[in-house]
């Protein structure tokens, strides 16, 4: 699944093709959708942004296109007049002034007024977004200091988007090796340095795998990675997808687990308790 600095980059190319522009046609593949479609012509994107792994997609008349590409969801960015070549299954068109970005293969889709928003049973549960909002660390450390999140092990909680909304499964392994922690601990058991490095290096790796496209490696260990023949699945991180392979920092050797059901990567001796 995308995590938040993909449905994020996904987000700016939708607002370049079609932000500002006058909405001239619209097609919903659900019923209940297709039914507002005609409603939707003339009105202006005003603004395309995120929650999380969610994308809203705000009209001039305070209306918002929810949706959220789960597993499979892709947005594609076409000229109206050259559709893609894609068997996926069209869900939602919109055209505005001969550009197009059609949503494929997503299944929830919905439209809202932005008075309601709130409302929507998915977006409510949400922490706050690192790309789409204004977050300092501070704000992070105060929310890993919050009764319902602070005595939960950190292979679980970053993962949890009531903590802070995008983060996925490599950005979980990325900043708990950044920040030197297994997975194991909890806030709670965390000193106020460490706190503050752990909320540090959740904005500072997210933001990066956002202006770099999914890379959160350093520039210094991707040269070395590269040097050592690992292709771009590998030397894009520091220890996701490199088990078996040395540590960038201290040359131990990367391993694999399985925590909450889902793979984490980490050095057991630069993230030792």
């Amino acid at each position: 699944m995308p995590e938040g600095p993909e449905i994020r980059r996904a987000a700016d190319r939708i607002e370049q093709q079609i932000g500002g522009r006058m909405i001239d046609d619209v097609w919903f593949a659900f019923p209940e959708l297709a039914e507002q479609a005609a409603s939707l012509i003339g009105a202006q994107v005003s603004r395309v942004d995120t929650r999380g792994k969610a994308m809203l997609i705000r009209f001039s008349d305070q209306r918002v296109l929810y949706s959220h590409n789960q597993l499979y969801g892709i947005w594609k960015l076409h000229s109206e007049d050259k559709p893609p070549n894609t068997k996926r299954t069209l869900r939602v068109r919109l055209s505005a002034e001969g550009r197009c970005a059609s949503l494929y293969s997503a299944s929830d889709i919905s439209l809202w007024h932005a008075e309601n928003l709130t409302q929507h049973p998915f977006l409510a549960r949400l922490g706050p977004d690192l790309l789409s909002q204004e977050v300092a660390p501070s704000d992070v450390q105060q929310r890993l200091n919050l009764k319902q999140f602070h005595k939960r092990s950190l292979g679980a909680l970053l993962l949890d988007q009531g903590l802070v909304a995008g983060l996925g499964n490599y950005l979980r392994s990325e900043i708990l090796f950044y920040a030197q922690l297994p997975p194991n601990v909890r806030p709670v058991d965390l000193s106020p340095e460490q706190l503050k490095t752990l909320a540090d290096c959740i904005i500072d790796v997210t933001r990066q795998a956002y202006h770099a496209a999914g890379v959160t490696n350093h520039e210094a260990w991707i040269a070395q990675a590269k040097a050592a023949g690992e292709p771009r699945r590998q030397w894009r991180f520091a220890v996701f997808e490199r088990a078996g392979l040395e540590c960038h920092r201290c040359g131990s050797v990367i391993v694999r687990k399985m925590v909450g059901s889902r793979r984490l990567y980490l050095c057991p001796n630069c993230q030792s308790a």
